[in-house]
C-alpha cells in the first residue's frame, strides 16, 4: 500500500476515463519518464500464483545452487548498473553519485544474503537436556512461500532490497510491488532477474497505485514487507489483519544524534549535516535532531552553520542534493519549520523561505521544543534540529520520549562507557562517531522499537524473517531413565528426583 501522494495517474486514451495507466515524472523537470498499467486484483492473484509455483522449483534448488543464481543476478546488476543509476536519478531527482551510492549498497545486500543464507538457515544440531539425553535435536528454516514487498519512494532500490533479496536467499519467491513515483525502478529490477530465468518467476513486479498495495496484502501471500509512512504502515497491518498475514514494517522517520561534552565537534557537525541534509533529508537512516551538550553547543552550531551554508540542491552534478521526490512533502517541511519558530525555536539557516518546490535549501533549527511536531512528526526534508541538553541522561530520556528513532549516533571519544548508554535507549541501532555508515553493513540487522518497526531487515535476523522455524528431535535409544511414560517404574523417578535436587537445589 503506497503511501498518500499526490496522483501520477493518467486515463487511457479513449477509455471509459478510469485511472488505469500509471506515469512516473521526473521531480526536477516534470518530465514523463514512463507508463504502467494499475493492476487490479485479478492480475496481481495470478502473479501470486506464478509465484507459487515458481517457488516450488526456487525452494528445491537448495542453499547452494540459489546461491550461484542470486549472484548470477547481482552480476547482472552491477554490469547494467549504469541504467539503473540513471533510472534511479530520472524518477527521484537525486544527484548521480547518490543514486550509484544506493545501487552499490543494494547490490552488497543481495551479494551478503546470497553467500550467507546457508550458514544462517541450514539445519544443525542443538543441545539436549539430562532428561532427554538419548533425542537427537536440530533445528532448521525453511522458506514461508511467496513473499509480497512494498517499496517506498525515497530510496526505491536499497530498501526494498533489504526484503526482497533477504526474502529470495531463505527461498522464497517476491511479489514486488513498487511506490506509484519508482514505478520504472521496481520494474527494471524485476526484468533484471527476467532476463536470468525467464521461465521462473521468482520475483515478479506488480504496477499501481495505493489500491493495488491493498490487493497485494489481501492476496494471501506468506508475509508482506512494508517501508513508508506511519499513517500507511498502519493501514498495511489493518489490511493484512483481514487475511491473518505477518507483516514486516519499516516506518518512516530519521533518527538522532547525541554530542558528548568530549566529542570531535568536527567530525560530529560534519556528520549531523551530512545525516540530516542527504537525499534531501529522505533517508530513514538519517538525523533529524541532534542533542548537544551545554559546554560545547555554541561552537558544535557554529560548525554546522558553516557546513550547511555550504550545499545546494539542484539538477546538475555539482548539486548537493536533489528534489523533494514526494510533493506533499514540501508541506510537511513547510508545516514543521513555521510551528518550531512559532514556538519559540531559532532558524539559524534557512526557514520558511529556503522552500521553493521542488527544491528545499538547507534548514538549521536551534532550541526547538520537544513538543514542536518538527520534532514529534516523522522527519523528512533536508532540516536539522540542534538542541542542548544538561547530561547525557537528560538525551536518553528525550529520545525515548519521542520515540520514533530508528538509530541514534553518539559521538563521544569514551567509547568504552556508551554500550552502558546505548542500553538505555529505545531503538534498534547505536552509531558511535559516524551517522549513517551502519546502513552499509548487510552483517547488521536493522529494525526499530515499539511502533517504529516490526521486525528486521539484513543480517541474520533479515534472512530469518522470511524463514519458518523447524525443530525435529529423534529418538537416538532407549532412555535409562523414562519418564515420558504411564508404566514407568518407580525407581526412575527417584533417580530423577534425585539428580534434579543436585541440579538445581545446591547452591553454586
Amino acid at each position: 500500500m503506497a503511501e498518500s501522494a499526490q496522483p501520477r495517474l493518467a486515463a487511457r486514451p479513449g477509455g471509459t476515463g478510469r485511472t488505469n495507466v500509471l506515469t512516473s515524472y521526473d521531480p526536477r523537470t516534470g518530465e514523463v519518464v514512463g507508463n504502467y498499467a494499475v493492476m487490479g486484483a485479478a492480475e496481481l492473484n495470478r502473479a501470486v500464483r506464478a509465484a507459487r509455483s515458481a517457488e516450488k522449483w526456487w525452494t528445491e534448488l537448495g542453499f547452494s545452487s540459489r546461491k550461484r543464481w542470486l549472484l548470477d543476478w547481482k552480476r547482472e546488476i552491477a554490469r547494467r548498473s549504469g541504467e539503473l543509476v540513471a533510472l534511479l536519478c530520472e524518477e527521484t531527482g537525486k544527484p548521480e553519485a547518490d543514486a550509484a551510492i544506493e545501487v552499490m549498497l543494494a547490490v552488497e545486500n543481495l551479494d551478503w544474503a546470497a553467500r550467507n543464507a546457508g550458514r544462517a538457515l541450514d539445519r544443525r544440531r542443538i543441545g539436549s537436556s539430562w532428561l532427554t539425553r538419548n533425542q537427537r535435536a536440530s533445528v532448521g528454516y525453511l522458506p514461508l512461500g511467496v513473499v509480497g514487498v512494498l517499496g517506498p519512494w525515497n530510496n526505491p532500490v536499497f530498501t526494498p532490497m533489504g526484503s526482497i533479496a533477504y526474502a529470495m536467499a531463505a527461498g522464497n519467491a517476491v511479489v514486488f510491488k513498487p511506490h506509484e513515483l519508482t514505478t520504472g525502478v521496481g520494474v527494471w529490477l524485476a526484468d533484471s532477474w527476467s532476463r536470468l530465468a525467464p521461465n521462473q518467476p521468482v520475483l515478479q513486479v506488480v504496477t499501481g497505485d495505493k489500491a493495488t498495495g491493498a490487493a497485494l496484502c489481501r492476496a494471501k501471500v506468506d508475509k508482506i514487507a512494508y517501508a513508508g509512512s506511519e499513517t500507511d504502515a498502519r493501514e498495511v497491518i489493518s489490511v493484512c489483519a483481514q487475511t491473518m498475514t505477518p507483516v514486516v514494517v519499516e516506518r518512516s522517520g530519521k533518527g538522532s544524534m547525541v554530542v558528548h561534552v568530549d566529542a570531535k565537534l568536527d567530525d560530529a557537525a560534519e556528520a549531523a549535516v551530512f545525516g540530516a541534509m542527504a537525499n534531501a533529508g529522505q533517508n530513514a537512516t538519517g538525523i533529524q535532531r541532534a542533542y548537544v551538550a551545554q559546554s560545547v553547543y555554541d561552537r558544535f552550531l557554529d560548525l554546522v552553520v558553516e557546513q550547511a551554508r555550504k550545499l545546494r540542491p539542484g539538477a546538475d552534478r555539482k548539486a548537493s542534493y536533489g528534489p523533494m521526490i514526494m510533493e506533499s512533502q514540501v508541506d510537511v517541511v513547510r508545516r514543521q519549520v513555521r510551528d518550531a519558530v512559532a514556538r519559540g525555536g531559532r532558524a539559524v539557516v534557512g526557514g520558511l523561505d529556503s522552500i521553493r518546490d521542488p527544491y528545499i535549501e538547507p534548514i538549521v533549527l536551534a532550541e526547538v521544543p520537544e513538543e514542536s511536531i518538527a520534532i514529534t512528526g516523522e522527519g523528512i526534508g533536508p532540516v536539522l534540529i540542534v538542541n542542548k541538553v544538561a547530561s547525557m541522561d537528560d538525551a536518553a530520556e528525550r529520545i525515548n520520549t519521542v520515540g520514533t528513532d530508528v538509530a541514534v549516533s553518539v559521538f563521544t571519544r569514551d567509547v568504552h562507557e556508551i554500550e552502558a548508554f546505548a542500553e538505555q535507549l529505545r531503538v534498534g541501532v547505536v552509531t558511535i562517531n559516524s551517522s549513517t555508515a551502519y546502513a552499509g553493513i548487510p552483517a547488521l540487522p536493522f529494525g526499530g522499537v515499539g511502533e517504529y518497526g516490526q521486525g528486521h531487515s539484513h543480517g541474520d535476523q533479515g534472512l530469518r524473517e522470511f524463514s519458518r522455524t523447524l525443530a525435529i528431535t529423534r529418538k537416538r535409544y532407549q532412555a535409562p531413565v523414562n519418564l515420558s511414560t504411564f508404566d514407568r517404574h518407580p525407581r526412575h523417578l527417584r533417580v530423577a528426583r534425585t539428580i534434579f535436587r543436585i541440579r538445581h537445589g545446591r547452591r553454586p
